[in-house]
């Protein structure tokens, strides 16, 4: 079930994803950790921490190994978290089941630009809630315009 809070907390995230510096090969994703209180405990974006840190990884980077139990809290992530990556040995959704996170709410899937991703279904799986808020994928994919863009094949009806 998606509440007002969710809403407002998954804005947040999609806002934070405008900090990214751009790029041709990743997605622009804003992530932000809510206690189970109510609290922001922790945020980022995308690359804020170097050229291959995703925004969930960065998020978790922050609270560090002092964050206690965080089976309450929920991750809130403009995009659906990779199960895929070239660029690190662990993907964002083995660090959110790592951390022992309850629950993910997310915008958009991932789209299948550059991996196929499942996290929706790895996170579910291990018994992480997870909630999909499409009224806002839109946006998300907005912010991402330039990599979702598909380039017309020669002499199709797309390319004229």
């Amino acid at each position: 079930m998606v509440s007002d809070v969710d809403r407002r907390w998954l804005r947040e995230a999609v806002e934070t994803s405008r900090l990214c510096v751009p790029s041709k090969t990743a997605y622009a994703v804003g992530a932000v950790i809510v206690s189970a209180d109510g609290r922001e405990i922790s945020r980022g974006h995308s690359r804020d921490q170097g050229p291959v840190v995703h925004a969930e990884q960065s998020a978790l980077m922050r609270l560090g190994a002092s964050a206690g139990d965080l089976s309450g809290a929920t991750m809130y992530s403009s995009m659906e978290p990779c199960t895929s990556r070239r660029s690190a040995p662990a993907t964002c959704c083995d660090l959110i089941i790592a951390a022992g996170i309850g629950r993910v709410v997310l915008a958009l899937p991932e789209p299948p630009t550059f991996v196929k991703c499942v996290g929706i279904a790895m996170l579910s799986g291990v018994g992480i809630e997870v909630v999909t808020v499409p009224e806002l994928a839109a946006e998300v994919m907005a912010i991402n315009a330039a990599l979702l863009e598909v380039p017309a094949i020669p002499g199709t009806a797309e390319a004229t």
